[in-house]
């Protein structure tokens, strides 16, 4: 019903936030991977996928139109509804997942609250051909998480309420290699204060 919505930040709270376009405001569930990516409140671009169920109208949104297109994905996982695949996009980026499904790893896609062996399994087992055929998966966004080191600073720094993608931005921009658990949380979070 509505591809995107361009307005003026009003509000944000834990899930949502309050869009306003020519005088309406719009209340759209985001995940935190989207607020981490929103810049400013002004002449925001959000994706939006139109949901309505027997309990209400809801909107649901996104910075961009890889997470949109991957909230969509999930959704045609059986028994994924839209707020699990918002769960698991407010801890884990578009191509996380992305390479969590084309490499099998379940340890990654077990990461989003809610999400066992199980789903992960099935999540991989109906996604796997979509995003071969379909999805283009940038291997140089994501440092590889088969590191034990980067993925245990990673789980550290999330759970200093920093999300999956501000840390992968920070990661991209220094050399980990060899270095522990500890000096890639040290290094992480210099140069997140550096925003």
């Amino acid at each position: 019903m509505y591809e995107y919505i361009i307005g003026n930040i009003m509000e944000i709270q834990e899930d949502y936030l309050v869009l306003e376009n020519n005088g309406i405001g719009y209340k759209i569930y985001v995940s935190n991977n989207s607020l981490s990516n929103i810049d400013n409140r002004e002449n925001v671009k959000i994706y939006t996928y139109f949901n309505m169920r027997d309990d209400g109208i809801f909107l649901y949104g996104f910075a961009t139109r890889e997470e949109l297109d991957m909230f969509e994905l999930l959704l045609l996982v059986s028994k994924i509804g839209p707020k699990i695949a918002m769960g698991i996009l407010s801890v884990l980026t578009p191509n996380d997942i992305k390479l969590g499904i084309i490499n099998n790893n379940t340890e990654i896609l077990c990461k989003a609250p809610g999400i066992g062996k199980k789903t992960a399994s099935r999540i991989i087992l109906e996604l796997k051909d979509r995003i071969d055929e379909n999805i283009v998966v940038d291997d140089n966004l994501n440092i590889t998480m088969e590191d034990d080191s980067v993925v245990e600073a990673t789980n550290a720094l999330m759970g200093l309420e920093y999300t999956k993608s501000e840390i992968d931005r920070a990661l991209a921009k220094v050399d980990i290699t060899g270095l522990t658990t500890e000096e890639i949380i040290r290094i992480t979070l210099k140069n997140m204060s550096k925003k």
